[in-house]
């Protein structure tokens, strides 16, 4: 089955007109990212040149996607906006309430059971709206789009960072916050600043050890964790050609770990034998009559530095397998520099878990691959020091691969689980023994990102990131340090052996197959479906409007928290236990800013009350404050919000009386998604500013009733010793932003012009 096969087609019609009338207003050769931005412009054809880096321009998607956790908030708003059914394909995906404990089968029975009100209350408004639902079990949201939505030359918007993922097949795919998914779906344009492009030039092949994953892992050395902000990376050359269209799909995946907006390849035949795999040919064949447009200009790669804004090249014949972190995923260490580098850092070499998943690595291929290590292993005789975990990407992956038997591969370790076909363990969905007892520990994993307690809640947990391969084989040999291109293992006879080279399948030689792939799709006309929300429920929570900007200086306010250092969207609002409180805006508003280290102290979750002089854990001091009609604002360090897409970062803040965030620097979907909400994001002039904001300070906006594109504001900071300083605070925000904040959301204002149009 091809989804929404008239609007991929509607989209490669136009291809021919805009490209033409692109090249007629810019007057040079195009890149990739160019031709699919100028073809999806809300206003047609490109009439004017946009600056990159600097023009808000207006997009239409072909489509939305989001997963369970954050599509109940945006669903909860899309129920506010007054439509009837959403304006463009929309999906929702059961994967992240979904905890990895026992095994699949245990594991998924678990989790119906005990988020059934939340799966209820998704499968009924997606069937209400017209939205597809993908059922408990049927897989993570992004193998999920690959294998059946992504298109070459398409965009789309997803509620989850790693929405990214769909540029494995040429797509323009962004994350973004529930409020953006919400206008889309409600029929208006997205808004996203016109984005910077880097070039990644790709020679060379892959070959022995390497994969695409480390590709990325070099990529994120290189940039760092916002060296892509503000940015799309393209990639190409022959190298890019030689990748699997899910090994790019790895590449494009984790482009969220340096900021970038999106990352995407040129169409070629790897991405036509995708797409013929997985039943898409009638795609293929559409696709190839506008071939010429999906991909970048010859002229432009033959001469990237001309039409990138940053070039990188990496030579895939020279690429060795690398070890990204701990607690960061751009501290990147090839393997053969690891055992010095982690001697040199005290970080623990041994190794207790090993896994294998997630959105990123959880292919057909990937599975091969890492299952051919573990074959290897038993033929010679070696048992794993590690337990092996694996989360199959989806019921068609999962379903194929047990057919072709590398379940049954992973199975010949006695102590391997396989987990369901869900996120698990890379969002903190683990109820890992023995993590409550915060020991210093190392694991290794497949993953995206490894931040300090993302994976187990553990602190103390060590988290590095590779490829499946690597992962297979550090959990075969227990040792974070093993680097089985030079070293050996001993196996049960007591003999050296040496691990050979993975190989693995592109895609299943027999094809995929599926005997059901969880999908629900909408009632024709909702109209008639009910969609009940329990009032004295404490899991989902109908959402009463913020409050629009009096027009007046903001006055009075107290710090809530002055953050220190890394503040993630896992500092801000965390996963793991919390998932289960997404759809109430109320309770997960408990956990916020929980994990920021506040600089006052260097302790988390323990600011100053300053109606009382006491330390107090942030929500309850948030509340306090509310309480009394005390506003407050929140400072922070660089590339504030960084990580995931996920809006209750700003909508917790919002709903507990936080009404600006100063910080040095912003992650660009948490800067979008405080203005969606209707707050201040702020940046200093002057960072050294951030220096001279004390706990007992009071605050004055000095000139906010003069808001205005373009111009700073001025915060007034009022010491206890009766001293003060004056602090300049820039902002990014358009006319139309402004517009949010003096509505006190976006969503408020769609919802009124849903009203004045009936």
């Amino acid at each position: 089955m091809i989804f929404d096969f008239d609007m991929i087609q509607s989209v490669y019609a136009r291809y021919p007109e805009r490209i033409a009338k692109a090249r007629e207003i810019v007057g040079k050769p195009l890149t990739l990212s160019e031709k699919i931005l100028f073809t999806h412009l809300w206003e047609g054809n490109l009439s004017q040149q946009y600056e990159r880096g600097n023009s808000y321009v207006d997009f239409a998607p072909d489509r939305v996607a989001m997963q369970d956790a954050t599509a109940q908030m945006a669903l909860l708003q899309f129920m506010q906006a007054g439509k009837a059914k959403v304006a463009v394909p929309s999906t929702a995906h059961a994967d992240h309430l979904i905890q990895a404990r026992v095994g699949a089968e245990a594991d998924l029975q678990d989790s119906i059971n005990k988020n059934s009100e939340v799966f209820n209350f998704l499968s009924s408004v997606c069937d209400k709206y017209g939205i597809g639902f993908w059922k408990p079990g049927a897989g993570i949201i992004h193998q999920v789009v690959l294998e059946n939505y992504a298109f070459p030359g398409g965009m789309m918007i997803g509620t989850d960072s790693h929405t990214v993922n769909a540029g494995g097949l040429g797509m323009v795919a962004v994350g973004v916050g529930g409020a953006d998914a919400v206008d889309v779906m409600a029929g208006m344009a997205w808004e996203l600043k016109m984005p910077k492009l880097i070039g990644v030039k790709l020679t060379g092949r892959l070959n022995g050890w390497t994969s695409a994953k480390d590709i990325i892992l070099k990529v994120a050395g290189i940039l760092t964790v916002k060296g892509g902000t503000g940015c799309i990376i393209e990639y190409f050359g022959e190298g890019a050609e030689s990748l699997s269209a899910t090994g790019k799909g790895t590449i494009c995946n984790m482009g969220a770990e340096v900021g970038a907006t999106t990352s995407t390849f040129g169409y070629d035949d790897s991405m036509r034998r995708y797409l013929a795999a997985t039943g898409r040919q009638a795609i293929v064949d559409a696709a190839d009559k506008v071939a010429e447009h999906l991909t970048g200009d010859a002229e432009v790669y033959a001469n990237p530095e001309l039409y990138f804004d940053q070039v990188i090249e990496i030579n895939l014949d020279e690429l060795t397998p690398h070890l990204n972190g701990p607690f960061t995923p751009d501290l990147a260490t090839p393997v053969s520099e690891f055992r010095a580098k982690a001697e040199a850092n005290g970080w623990p070499l041994d190794v207790e878990w090993a896994l294998i998943g997630s959105c990123t690595n959880s292919s057909y291929e990937d599975l091969s691959r890492a299952a051919s290590i573990v074959e290897d292993a038993v033929a010679k005789g070696v048992k794993p020091k590690a337990i092996l975990g694996i989360n199959p990407g989806s019921e068609q992956v999962k379903y194929t691969a047990e057919r072709d038997g590398f379940l049954d591969s992973f199975r010949k370790f006695e102590s391997a689980r396989i987990f369901t076909n869900a996120c698990g363990p890379c969002i903190g969905q683990w109820d890992r023994e023995g993590a409550e007892k915060g020991e210093k520990n190392s694991i290794i994993h497949s993953f995206n990102r490894n931040f300090a307690k993302r994976a187990d809640g553990n602190p103390n947990t060590h988290a590095f990131v590779a490829s499946p391969e690597m992962v297979a084989a550090i959990a075969i040999s227990g040792r974070l340090d093993f680097n089985p291109i030079t070293d050996t293992l001993t196996n049960q006879n007591g003999e050296q052996i040496r691990l050979d080279e993975p190989n693995g399948f592109e895609l299943p030689a027999k094809g995929f197959d599926v005997a059901d792939n969880g999908y629900q799709a909408p009632s024709e006309d909702g109209s008639q479906v009910r969609v009940d929300v329990n009032p004295t429920s404490d899991r989902l929570q109908l959402l009463t409007p913020f409050e629009p900007w009096d027009g007046r200086n903001i006055t009075g306010a107290k710090l809530l928290i002055k953050a220190f250092g890394k503040c993630t969207t896992d500092h801000i609002s965390m996963a793991g236990p919390w998932l289960k409180y997404r759809g109430h805006l109320d309770n997960i508003s408990n956990n916020m800013l929980i994990g920021a280290i506040n600089a006052y102290n260097m302790e988390t979750n323990s600011v100053k009350n300053g109606l009382n002089g006491e330390y107090d854990e942030v929500p309850n001091v948030a509340r306090a404050y509310k309480a009394a009609g005390i506003p407050t604002i929140v400072v922070g360090d660089q590339n504030y919000g960084e990580g995931s897409s996920r809006e209750h970062a700003a909508m917790e803040p919002r709903h507990l009386g936080v009404r600006a965030v100063l910080v040095k620097s912003f992650a660009r979907i948490h800067e979008t998604n405080l203005k969606k909400q209707g707050m201040l994001a702020l940046t200093f002039d002057n960072v050294d500013d951030y220096d001279k904001i004390f706990e007992d300070d009071t605050i004055n906006f000095l000139d906010l009733d003069q808001f205005a594109p373009g111009r700073p504001v001025q915060l007034e900071f009022q010491h206890a010793d009766g001293t003060k300083d004056i602090i300049l605070a820039n902002h990014t925000y358009n006319a139309q932003q402004i517009g949010w904040f003096r509505a006190g959301s976006a969503l408020n204002l769609i919802a009124e012009e849903a009203k004045n149009n009936l």
